[in-house]
Order: C-alpha cells, then structure tokens, then sequence
C-alpha cells in the first residue's frame, strides 16, 4: 500500500463517449477519495490517440479507469495498458468487450444456463422492415428495444405497440451496429455489486418517475436505493448467486456490478453486468459497500489496490 503512495496514478475519464460527462463525475470522486487517502492522482481527459503518448510523458505508473462506454469499458484501454505494461483498474480486454455487447453478454448468459429474459438479437443490414417485422412475430408486448453497445439506458426504449417500433430501432441503431429486443419484465429491479468473489447486499431500485431511465438514474433525489433489499432471505441468496456466476462467466475483476428485474411471481432474470459501474453521488456501488462497511474513501482505495496486468 505505502508502495502505491509512490506512484502516479492517472484517472481516466470523458473522452468521445456519449457517457462522457457521467464518466466525469465518476472520475472527479474517485479522484477526490484518493486524495483523502494520500496517493497521487491527476485526472485525464482521454484523447484516443494521445493517451499511451500522455501518460509516458507525465510518468504516470497506474491507470485508474474512471471511463464509461467507448475505449474504457470495451476493451480498448484495458489492450493498450495491457501492451504497455502498465497495471489497470478493473477487467481485462475479454471481459469487458463481453460485457459492454449486450448481444454476446445475454448469448454467453444464455450458454450459460443463467437466467436473463428472453431475446433475440438484429443488425443493421437486415433492414428495418424485415426486424420489425420479426419483432412483431417473436415478441409480446411491451418489447424493449435496446443498443447493444450502450450504457446509462442510452439507446433503449420501451415499445408498447407495433407501431412504436421502427422510431425505437431507428434510435437504438444511432448507436451502434446491432441491437437487442428483449422482453419485458414487469417487476422490481435490482442489483448486484460483486468484488473480490463477495456480493454485496442487494439494491432494489425505486425511481419516483416509474422508469429507471437516464434523468432517474443521474438525478439526486429522484431514485430511492434500498440497501439492503426489503426481500426474502432465500431471494436475497439466489440473486447473489446468480451475480457472482456472471461475473466469473465473464471473467472480470476489480468490481462490477450485474442489474437484474424479477417477474411478477418474483423470479429473478439478469439484465446486464457493469464491469466499470459508475462511482458518482447517486451511484449504486457506493451504497451497497456503505451498507456493508466499507467507505466510499475505502472502496476506491481497494479497487486501486487490485490494479494489475495480465488479465483476460
């Protein structure tokens, strides 16, 4: 620990993300808590192709990555630190290229035997027609139509009818190449942080709008987090197990952070895993770990602690 005290350690952050301004909230308190604890830290705005140029000039030691979406949670960031050889925060490349794709993480979910609700993936080149079509076919409604590159609920729409398709896909495509319908589960929603093989107490998500959308999740006040979960014991256990087989069917490391719905019978069903989840005032992670003891000073202490190379 003293060691680290030593060294430089960059906070990567914003960059051409349309999660950028969320990544610098993130990047400005983990930043902050660091100093508390007396490391060295200097935030970096992430200039693609600046970056490896920028931190062999400031002599920077450690990467911590503070980044959201494109380059930091795909794994882009992670194969250049990796190739330099300078230890990062969080998954490695293969890890993070799964769980940033929704359409590889929901098939590896799948693969898996890990339940997540009903799917079914589409491309650009299949042509709207034809997808809205499928979707018509395959699906009840509602349908939720999300990017499969996309975070922060950017790129994904609730459709409540036929007709409201072609606009979703229309802006679920501004994102990306492919994407996702999924079925609607009409329950609570919940999460799960898992760090170091432990989960943490569960948070049920309550918006006061009705819908856990951007506005909710990034404004104060807005959304209640109960931590912990006001459920069962035995559903308490079954979401953790199922957090902490999909963070280790994903390989990852450092922290992250698996969202899951129930139905109404109260069976749960993954959604997604966060292998770079967001560490902002109103974020989810710093209240499960105050809910278990561990400060949020504390919390970004041990996420920089476990930086390393030679991940997946």
């Amino acid at each position: 620990m003293e060691d680290m005290k030593n060294k430089k350690i960059a906070v990567i952050v914003g960059g051409p993300s349309t999660e950028a301004e969320v990544s610098r909230n993130t990047g400005t308190a983990i930043a902050n808590a660091l100093e508390h604890k007396g490391y060295h830290t200097e935030m970096l705005e992430l200039v693609p192709h600046r970056l490896a140029d920028e931190l062999k000039k400031k002599n920077i030691d450690v990467v911590f990555n503070a980044l959201h979406g494109r380059y930091g949670e795909d794994g882009v960031l992670q194969g250049m630190c990796e190739m330099m050889g300078m230890p990062y925060t969080g998954p490695g490349v293969m890890a993070s290229a799964v769980g940033m794709n929704k359409v590889i993480s929901k098939c590896a979910f799948q693969g898996a035997g890990i339940a997540t609700a009903p799917f079914a993936y589409y491309f650009a080149s299949q042509g709207l027609d034809g997808i809205t079509e499928n979707i018509i076919e395959q699906f009840d409604f509602p349908v939720v139509i999300k990017s499969a590159g996309q975070g922060s609920t950017i790129g994904t729409v609730v459709v409540r009818s036929p007709a409201e398709i072609r606009a979703a896909l229309e802006e679920a495509f501004i994102y990306g190449k492919s994407i996702i319908a999924e079925a609607f589960i009409d329950g609570d929603e919940f999460t799960v942080a898992v760090m170091d093989d432990v989960a943490f107490p569960i948070i049920q998500i309550v918006p006061s709008t009705g819908k856990y959308d951007y506005y909710a999740k990034y404004t104060p006040g807005v959304t209640q987090h109960l931590c912990p979960a006001p459920i069962s014991g035995e559903l308490t256990e079954h979401m953790q197990n199922l957090a902490l087989k999909v963070f280790h069917l994903c390989h990852c490391s450092g922290v992250s952070r698996v969202d899951l719905m129930t139905d109404r019978e109260g069976h749960p069903f993954v959604l997604e895993i966060n292998t770079v989840p967001g560490m902002t005032a109103t974020s989810l992670v710093p209240d499960a770990a105050r809910a278990m003891g561990l400060s949020f000073d504390d919390l970004c202490e041990k996420i920089l602690l476990e930086a390393s190379i030679g991940k997946f």
